[in-house]
């Protein structure tokens, strides 16, 4: 495994840690504090999300869920809605069971080493090592996906990270930097760097403090690494949503507990268009096409073709309850109140949308065709 110009690890560690206190970040709210919640919801928060969103929601979450014990004591629905914006509400919901587990099992104190934090659901090895580092003094090793980066390019690290055994070789590679002393200084200092020195594209290595130990810049190649070849193979998903209007409300539904946006409300959806149309034809009112919405998920790409159905106000009860049986989950909400729920952020956007333009373009009406009427 080669490394940087003979350098010694302890080298690479202090750069790290002298750069971190002169030049790191040190004004994010979830900063200079050893109380496990608050960097716990950070580290996962920050994970696939922007620090300027999470700058956003943090304080938010945390004034509604200011303890372990008041997240633990909430229902789901609340902790969803409180995420929303964040994305990736498995995130969530597993915060919420561990949150649990750490009051039930643990008297609600988070256990103070990486080892017995990894045991909580929704924490990884690399999330309980900044837990433990920050909170507990722990000499954790973190490696979350800017690590990998600073230190593949640091130690020209040429395993392919798409394998399990080049994986583990580089977590080794990280716990054999660990410093003696100042755990905290060289855990935050590598998360740094991550984020605004060695970027994944366009890497400032003439401002990076590990430059002149870098292996990979010595080379010319900084963006040869890390190395990872799999490709993840994408799908796509083609469904319809029905954006159904009655005296200002529109009609939700709550997602089963499983699958892509688990215990989220949504709108009503259909394999297509005219499969919508087709199974509700009876209701009074003429459907409207909406622009069509492009989501990327994590393993597909999803195409939402939103139907927009204003209902007359004075609806026969008939039709109310007609919606009801198809879908006894769903409820009439008022816009305002959909945007305190958990909703996906596609959703979010589509009804901000529509309160924003109360009598918006109808678009071209919706026709069935022959041959499903």
């Amino acid at each position: 495994m080669p490394r940087a110009a003979g350098r010694a690890p302890a080298d690479f560690a202090g750069r790290v840690q002298q750069w971190q206190r002169s030049h790191g970040r040190h004004h994010l709210p979830w900063q200079g504090t050893r109380d496990p919640y608050r960097v716990w919801l950070s580290e996962v928060m920050l994970q696939q999300t922007q620090v300027a969103t999470v700058l956003d929601a943090y304080p938010r979450f945390l004034q509604r869920f200011p303890s372990v014990q008041a997240l633990a004591a909430a229902p789901q629905a609340e902790v969803l809605a409180q995420w929303s914006g964040l994305g990736y509400y498995s995130r969530a919901r597993n915060l919420h069971r561990a949150a649990q587990v750490v009051v039930a099992e643990h008297g609600g104190r988070f256990p103070p080493s990486a080892e017995a934090l990894e045991s909580l659901p929704g924490i990884g090895r690399s999330t309980a090592a900044a837990i433990a580092a920050f909170c507990f003094g722990e000499r954790a090793a973190i490696l979350d996906g800017n690590v990998k980066r600073v230190l593949a390019r640091a130690f020209a690290f040429a395993g392919d990270l798409a394998i399990a055994a080049e994986t583990a070789k580089l977590w080794r590679l990280a716990e054999s930097l660990l410093p003696a002393t100042g755990i905290e200084a060289y855990t935050q200092g590598l998360m740094d760097l991550g984020a605004s020195v060695c970027l994944a594209r366009a890497p400032r290595c003439l401002t990076c403090p590990v430059t002149e130990v870098c292996a990979a810049r010595a080379a010319g190649r900084p963006g040869a690494y890390p190395v990872k070849t799999r490709k993840l193979r994408r799908g796509a998903r083609r469904h319809a949503w029905l954006l159904l209007r009655w005296r200002g409300q529109v009609w939700l539904l709550q997602r089963p507990q499983q699958g892509v946006w688990a215990g989220l409300w949504s709108l009503p959806e259909f394999d297509s268009a005219d499969d919508a149309l087709a199974a509700l034809q009876a209701l009074p009112g003429q459907p409207q096409a909406l622009p069509v919405i492009e989501h990327a998920l994590t393993h597909f790409d999803w195409t939402l073709q939103p139907l927009r159905w204003p209902l007359p106000a004075r609806l026969a009860k008939s039709h109310r309850d007609a919606l009801a049986r198809r879908w006894p989950e769903g409820r009439w909400v008022s816009i305002d109140e959909a945007l305190t729920l958990g909703i996906p952020t596609p959703l979010r956007r589509l009804l901000l949308q529509q309160q924003a333009a109360e009598d918006p373009d109808p678009g071209p009406p919706v026709r069935i065709a022959p041959q499903d009427q």
